[in-house]
């Protein structure tokens, strides 16, 4: 496997902002051990951009397992449940950007939007040739040169590069060569397809019943292959899926919390409110008002485990 055409330097890390802010960047170049695998998926109220650097990996977006080579761009927009999986042996480098930025800029809205809807694409892991490749990672290394030189407009020149980057995959996005390979245990395949189907069924009543029978598998050993692969109960994940999409619409909609309950499928508004409590710590209309200042909260973790996030995704 070739090297990555991206420059690294081990440890280096760029930043533009805070989280908090409308608009920030963090890029960070380091590697990642097998070892330091997350346990559990994740997601953050940011969006997030993984290109490994060398060697091969795996990803795990919504229930599904990618396999990914160095330079293959995987875009993961805010709320999707997401892991990497890094091989045994040398660790692999890589870059992880995490990122906001305003898209309300009058008069650019709809082109924002266009070029954010890379991020939506069923598939979002970009794969292009060796020379396209080059082109479309070039506004990186510049970002990198410019992050070493001191400038008044460092941040709009950084901010200028990175848009750049993301035109650059939205202009040959149609030359995506990027398809998923099965890959693992036949029951792997399974459990990680058991786990896509809740993501995509999470408004629906889901029981461990139900979903064994359509996928021909008993559900004493689905609910044990289930908590193997995933590292959650069945009834965990389904959970932790609804609870995720609960907290976007109380972001971003106006709707009534009640409602929100019925359609994130939870049965009662009492089943909701004390579940949503258990995992976040506050009420669902707490949860709303807390906004910015909870924009780094993930599913499935303690306060001390969301700390250090940006260094261990």
């Amino acid at each position: 496997m070739t090297s990555s055409v991206l420059s690294y330097e081990k440890g280096y890390a760029i930043h533009v902002n805070q989280p908090e802010d409308s608009l920030f960047y963090y890029l960070d170049y380091d590697e990642r051990s097998h070892d330091l695998n997350m346990e559990f998926q994740h997601f953050h109220d940011f969006y997030e951009i993984c290109i490994l650097l060398d060697r091969t990996a795996a990803h795990i977006i919504e229930g599904s397992l990618y396999e990914i080579q160095p330079d293959d761009i995987v875009l993961l927009r805010p709320a999707l449940l997401h892991k990497t999986q890094y091989p045994k042996g040398m660790p692999p480098k890589r870059l992880m950007i995490n990122f906001a930025m305003p898209r309300s800029v009058p008069g650019l809205e709809s082109g924002y939007s266009e070029l954010f809807s890379i991020f939506h694409a069923p598939v979002p892991i970009f794969r292009f040739s060796e020379e396209r490749r080059k082109e479309i990672l070039a506004p990186i290394n510049d970002i990198f040169a410019l992050s070493q030189q001191m400038s008044p407009i460092q941040s709009v020149a950084i901010h200028h590069k990175f848009v750049e980057f993301l035109c650059g995959i939205h202009r040959y996005s149609a030359e995506n060569t990027y398809v998923r390979e099965e890959t693992g245990s036949v029951m792997s395949r399974r459990m990680y397809a058991v786990a896509s189907y809740i993501h995509s069924h999470y408004q629906q009543e889901l029981s461990l019943d139900e979903v064994s029978r359509r996928f021909y598998v008993s559900a004493h050993h689905l609910s044990r292959q289930f908590n193997k692969v995933t590292g959650f109960t069945f009834t965990e994940y389904v959970q932790m899926t609804r609870i995720r999409n609960a907290q976007q619409l109380l972001l971003h909609t106006s709707e009534k919390i009640t409602d929100i309950a019925s359609q994130c499928g939870f049965s009662s508004f009492s089943q909701f409110n004390r579940i949503f409590n258990k995992q976040n710590g506050m009420s669902p209309s707490a949860y709303r008002r807390s906004r910015p200042v909870q924009d780094e909260r993930q599913m499935g973790f303690t306060k001390e485990r969301v700390q250090g996030n940006l260094r261990s995704t």
